[in-house]
């Protein structure tokens, strides 16, 4: 009778712990949150296992104790400090001999520790452990409901299996953690590779121009003031945007580019607000544009001043509200984004003449920032020279040099393509070389240019003749534009839409040219 008693119980115990085990699977499956899983884990033993006593410790890989992690008392406050030693009572048996431990009567082991008040001695006390790879990890604790039935081997064996399948879930965690850890170092790496390369040490500049750009770029870096980047084409001002979003706090999201004159007026809209499925032939999917995707980042509008009329108005809008639509849509969608716009244009008199929103000028002509051309830092070609000539012997495989002579000749000439037009100059002079060795001979330049500076771009060039009285007299050369721009003020008392009208220019304009100049203005 006691026979099919037991068979009866022991067929019974063991559909509870296929069930409790299935609850275990499913737990841990959903999730690598250690500690988390873990209390679900041992409510799952109180309410489908009959063990509402358990307890479950992991190993301090610090200093080798067991340190209680978790408890069926769901009070991690009063166990944070509670940690076993090496042969210290029933659980740091376990951690030095490695094996499970079974006992029908907790309290007839004097190791019995207990120091959690959380079992009861006249019950039964079943310890397994934690195993990852071979190694302890951990060990779970628990203590059945009722006294010894003659099942504690089959309740043994139940507690085993959960021991294991926690420990699956520890080495999963810890491959992921390990992983994480190993992609946390290579973005850091990759951060500190990015602002290095981006760094101000690494822009070629020691002029006077270019430290002014330096001090200004370090001042709008720490805020997120819109940035207008002015300046001839060719004068570095994506390498400036560059500088200014890695050594912003925005240094963390993304950095993304768009060059606005690449692109015609729908496929410019598209790219930046992104479309909707079958807003257009084409559109077979759902896309973000590039605003979405600089959301807590910078995006960079290169060539502002190309976009139409009908598209900045809804610039705007992003500028102003920071939200948008995308093509074909109706939701509207918040993003936060820096803006930093560059443009070799003259947006004064684009406005003047209506081509370009005068609120939109506003808008982003809040932090303005120009570049000064190549021919008015000249000191920088040696320096810039030699950093190019390194960059293209790289892409060529060999070592490259510049001979003094070339320098000179460099030096000599007035770039009006900028650095762009420096680098193309040295990769021909390269390809010219057999030895590596460039002299002057080989530096090619624009013959109907090189006896003095060039006509600069429209942007940068007064839009109408100076009057005469503005001018040097017959045979001298013409005053630069800072001295005819001084002379006019001065000419006109100081009255700048006077000394507007005497240069053929817009008060908007003159007021730019005051401040790119760096004129003081005199209060007469």
């Amino acid at each position: 009778m006691n026979g099919e008693v037991n068979r009866a119980g022991l067929s019974s115990l063991r559909r509870t712990e296929l069930e409790a085990l299935y609850s275990v699977g499913e737990i841990l499956s959903r999730s690598l949150e250690f500690r988390q899983t873990v209390r679900e884990v041992l409510r799952v033993l109180d309410e489908q296992a009959g063990m509402s006593r358990s307890m479950v410790t992991v190993l301090d890989p610090a200093t080798g104790d067991l340190v209680v992690n978790a408890t069926s008392m769901g009070d991690d406050v009063a166990h944070g400090g509670v940690r076993y030693q090496s042969g210290e009572g029933l659980l740091g048996l376990i951690l030095e001999e490695r094996r499970t431990v079974a006992l029908t009567t907790a309290g007839d082991d004097a190791r019995f520790l207990n120091r959690l008040d959380l079992y009861e001695r006249r019950l039964p006390f079943i310890a397994a452990p934690i195993n990852v790879g071979g190694e302890l990890q951990g060990v779970l604790a628990v203590q059945p409901n009722t006294p010894d039935d003659g099942l504690l081997d089959e309740r043994t064996r139940f507690v085993e299996m959960v021991a294991n399948l926690i420990g699956q879930n520890v080495r999963l965690s810890l491959d992921i953690e390990a992983e994480k850890k190993d992609l946390a170092e290579e973005r850091d790496n990759l951060r500190r590779t990015v602002r290095h390369q981006y760094g101000f040490d690494n822009i070629i500049g020691h002029s006077a121009a270019m430290r002014r750009v330096f001090d200004q770029v370090r001042m709008v870096s720490k805020w997120n003031t819109t940035v207008l980047l002015r300046g001839e084409t060719g004068t570095g001002k994506e390498l400036i945007a560059n500088a200014i979003h890695y050594h912003s706090p925005r240094s963390r999201g993304a950095c993304v580019r768009l060059n606005c004159a690449s692109l015609p007026e729908n496929l410019l809209e598209s790219e930046l607000f992104g479309h909707e499925k079958g807003a257009f032939t084409g559109a077979v999917t759902a896309r973000c544009g590039r605003f979405e995707a600089a959301d807590g980042g910078t995006i960079f509008l290169d060539e502002i001043g190309e976009i139409s009329p009908a598209f900045q108005a809804k610039l705007l809008r992003v500028l102003q509200e920071g939200e948008l639509e995308r093509v074909g849509g109706t939701r509207t969608v918040k993003v936060d984004v820096r803006v930093i716009a560059a443009t070799h244009r003259d947006l004064e008199a684009a406005v003047d003449a209506g081509g370009f929103r005068e609120d939109l000028y506003y808008r982003l002509n809040v932090m303005p920032i120009v570049l000064p051309p190549l021919r008015e830092r000249l000191e920088d070609v040696p320096d810039l020279a030699r950093f190019l000539i390194e960059r293209v012997g790289e892409a060529q495989g060999r070592r490259l040099s510049l001979s003094e002579s070339a320098i000179r000749r460099l030096t000599q000439y007035a770039w009006p393509g900028n650095v762009r037009e420096l680098e193309n100059c040295l990769e021909r002079a390269s390809v010219m070389s057999e030895s590596g060795v460039i002299d002057a001979e080989l530096i090619i330049l624009d013959r109907q240019r090189e006896g003095g500076i060039a006509a600069s771009p429209a942007a940068f060039v007064l839009p109408r003749p100076v009057p005469v009285s503005l001018t040097a007299g017959d045979g001298d050369s013409p005053l630069d534009e800072r001295a005819r721009v001084i002379a006019a003020l001065e000419q006109a008392g100081w009255v700048q839409a006077r000394a507007a009208r005497l240069l053929g220019m817009t008060p908007r304009q003159i007021a730019y040219r005051i401040q790119t100049l760096n004129i003081e203005v005199k209060q007469i």
